[in-house]
């Protein structure tokens, strides 16, 4: 059963490929978001990253919390469901 992540505190230079590479480490990404403005098309500095198992997200959220990615401290959680 798949597992979501959010993944926040972005570099505007960071893309979802940096991300799925970066995930990837820990085990299988199923899909990679980066949530970026609508109008601006900028980053919004954070991302959903959905990994194949449960064991792989808990395993990316000790290994990747706190982690530096392009000069900015990541902090990985579980996804809470989005309000309908």
């Amino acid at each position: 059963m798949s597992s979501k992540l959010f993944v926040g505190n972005l570099s505007p230079d960071t893309t979802g490929e940096d991300l799925r590479e970066l995930f990837s480490h820990v085990g299988g990404v199923e899909s990679c978001r980066l949530i970026s403005d609508r109008e601006t098309g900028r980053s919004k500095g954070f991302a959903f990253v959905e990994m194949k198992s449960t064991d792989e997200a808990n395993a990316a959220k000790v290994k990747f919390n706190g982690h530096d990615l392009h000069g900015k401290t990541l902090k990985v959680n579980e996804a809470k469901p989005r309000n309908q």
